[in-house]
């Protein structure tokens, strides 16, 4: 029996929702601690906090030595990836806004998707581009721009 994954839909799009409060609140945060690199550390703290408390409460389960040798050697680097996303908006959001900081960030993030998806990188099912998807990324971009102009 197959379970519809839509209930998971109200639950990301919040995610997606919570993202646009980041690099406002980075932004503040970086003018309030003036140096950027400290302001980045800080941001990240409560993150780590927060997830050691869930590691400690909830330890299971542990990480196999075969889990650990068939891993990818990028696969530990997508939380540097994303650090990389948080000092930019920490950085930039309030030279641009976060309206066009916001488009600009998810219309590469939906670019580099469908780019992602259709040659199967980082052990992704393959998701090969179609008219339809092609349409999607290029109208996300018009939008971009018109949000970034006006």
């Amino acid at each position: 029996m197959q379970i519809s994954a839509a209930w998971l839909y109200p639950f990301i799009l919040g995610a997606g929702a919570l993202q646009a409060w980041g690099p406002p609140m980075n932004g503040a945060l970086r003018k309030s601690l003036e140096n950027p690199w400290l302001a980045s550390i800080v941001s990240f703290l409560p993150i780590v906090a927060f997830l050691l408390v869930l590691w400690f409460c909830l330890p299971n389960p542990m990480p196999t030595l075969k889990g650990i040798a068939s891993m990818p050697w990028w696969a530990p680097l997508g939380g540097l990836a994303g650090a990389f996303a948080v000092v930019m908006g920490l950085l930039f959001v309030d030279k641009i806004g976060a309206g066009p900081f916001a488009g600009l960030t998810i219309t590469a993030n939906i670019l580099m998707s469908l780019a992602i998806d259709h040659f199967g990188l980082f052990g992704i099912e393959r998701h090969g581009l179609n008219v339809w998807r092609i349409l999607g990324g290029a109208l996300m971009t018009g939008g971009i721009v018109l949000i970034a102009l006006f």
